[in-house]
This record gives structure tokens, sequence and C-alpha cells, in this order.
């Protein structure tokens, strides 16, 4: 099992942790976390990747073990948690990568795909939403009105998202048995979520994640445009982002790999095994070896090289 190496390393004057592992000059796979969690959730996900893949697994800003400041001092908005891991990749000096994303990681990963198309070289999404089919309303009515007008009556609704209970809920929710999730899961989560002043920093990122769903046309097209290799693999129980949202990416993705598997909104708990085998299949076949350029690997996989 190859070792995991736990890093800081300072982007913008802020100390972002990281999980890294796998050979250096293997192709990158990066793993972006969602709401509430860290890269904590990829925990066991990483030493199996990392056989093959140099993979790298930040903490946002405010998130897991990387700083946070308070609301007042830094202007939480998506834009700026993409600017930061776009400094982190920099820093780590990884040009080309595959994105895993999940939750809050996945409008962080299309901001990055986005800016820097050439870069991402495959996308695998787990309840990674790029879809208004997607949105679970009886989850997202809550947010949806807390963006809407901030009274005391829609934030003392949308802080139940800060809570144990809701918490746990994330976790066990759609899970056909609730004894594969680890309790350690919920409490590690909660436990961060309660630190002084960050309430604050996730009352900012709900506010702001009204910026998402105006970006998904812009997703779309570059999807189509960049015929980016694309596997969602999602928990048919999800009841934040549910099945639709994986289905739909076969509207704009290029030959698009779509998995429901029996499982909730954090699969990798679960059905972590699945998950990574699909991983493996699915970035063997579509991520060029060590050794091998990627734009060559690519053009030949869609029959574009072969009379280079």
């Amino acid at each position: 099992m190859a070792p995991v190496h736990h890093r800081y390393v300072d982007v913008a004057g802020r100390q972002l942790f990281y999980r890294e592992a796998g050979p250096p000059d293997a192709p990158v796979v990066v793993l972006l976390h969602g709401f509430p969690t860290s890269s904590f959730m990829f925990r066991n996900l990483i030493p199996v990747l990392a056989a093959d893949y140099r993979v790298i697994a930040p903490d946002h800003l405010g998130f897991g073990l990387s700083d946070a400041p308070p609301a007042g001092d830094f202007g939480y908005t998506f834009d700026a948690l993409a600017d930061l891991t776009a400094g982190l990749l920099a820093a780590l000096h990884v040009e080309r990568y595959a994105l895993y994303v999940q939750d809050y990681g996945a409008p962080i990963g299309w901001r990055l795909a986005l800016r820097a198309p050439e870069a991402v070289t495959a996308i695998v999404t787990q309840s990674g939403n790029g879809y208004d089919e997607g949105f679970v309303e009886s989850f997202w009515r809550t947010v949806w009105d807390y963006q809407r007008e901030q009274t005391p009556e829609t934030e003392t609704a949308i802080r139940q998202a800060l809570t144990l209970e809701v918490t746990r809920w994330q976790y066990v929710t759609g899970v056909p048995d609730e004894t594969l999730v680890s309790p350690d899961t919920w409490h590690h989560d909660y436990n961060l979520l309660t630190r002084p002043g960050n309430d604050q920093i996730q009352l900012a990122l709900f506010r702001d994640y009204e910026t998402n769903p105006a970006m998904y046309p812009h997703l779309h097209e570059y999807l189509r445009s960049s015929g980016v290799p694309v596997l969602a693999v999602w928990g048919r129980g999800d009841e934040i982002f549910g099945p639709a949202g994986a289905e739909a990416f076969t509207q704009d993705a290029v030959d698009a790999e779509i998995h429901l598997l029996d499982g909730g909104h954090f699969l990798l708990e679960s059905a972590g095994p699945e998950v990574a085998a699909l991983m493996k299949d699915f970035l063997g076949r579509r991520l060029a070896p060590v050794g091998i350029d990627q734009n060559k690997f690519e053009m030949e996989m869609t029959g574009m090289g072969e009379h280079s």
C-alpha cells in the first residue's frame, strides 16, 4: 500500500493542508471534497489510487486542517476557493490532472476546468452536481430561501445544516445498511463545523452557492466542446443531489459513463471499493500511462493521431 503524505503549502498567504501519495511522475488525480467534510473523506480511496497515480487531495480554506480565517477577514466565495486550489496546484507544479469532484468540490472543479480546459484530462463526479436536474428540492428549498432573503427565520432554518443531527443525516440517508458508515465521519465533520467563527464561513458559502447554477451553461458547453471523459458515479439514495444529476451528464459529455450504486451522498463510506474499482477502470482507459504524452494518447484514443 502506497504511503500517504500529509503536507501544508502557503498559497496567497494562507496555509492549505493536503494529502499526497503515489509516484511523482505518474498522471495526477486531484480529489476535491464537499460540505461539510475535508480530504478526510478520501482517506481510504487515496492509497488505492496511489498505486498508479499521483493523488492530491486538498482541504478547502475554512475546512479540515487548512487555515480558516474569519469571514470578516476573507471573502468566502467559490471563486476564491477555486483561486486557492489553482494556486496550490501551481505550487506543486501540476499542469495536467484528472478531477474527482464531490458536492462543493464540483463548483470549484468546474471553475478550474473553465479557466484552463486543456489542464483537465478526465472528470469523475460523485454527487458533484452540474445540472438543475440534480437538485433535490426538499433539501435545497431552505438554502434557496436563505439566498433570496437573509432574515432571522431563514438563517435559523439554514443553521440546521450545521447541527450534528443533519451532519449525520447526510452520511446515512439512502444507505441500505447504515452500519457500514462509521460514526467517526459525522463526528469528525461536526467538530470542525463547531469551531468558533466557522458558522459564518459556512453561511457565506451557502449564500454564494447561487453563483454555481448560473455557471452550468458554460460547463455544458465545455463538456461538449472539449470532449473531456466523464464518469458519474452516484448514490441512488442521495437526497441532496439526486440520480437525475448523474444522468444529466449524458446531455453534454461525450460518451459519459453513468453508474448508480446503492448508497447516499457520501458514497465512499458505504461503497468505497465499488467506486474505486470504477475509477481505476475508467482512468486506466482514459489516462496515458507513465512516460506517454497525454495529448498524443488522447489523439490516438480518438483516432485523430493514427496518421500522424
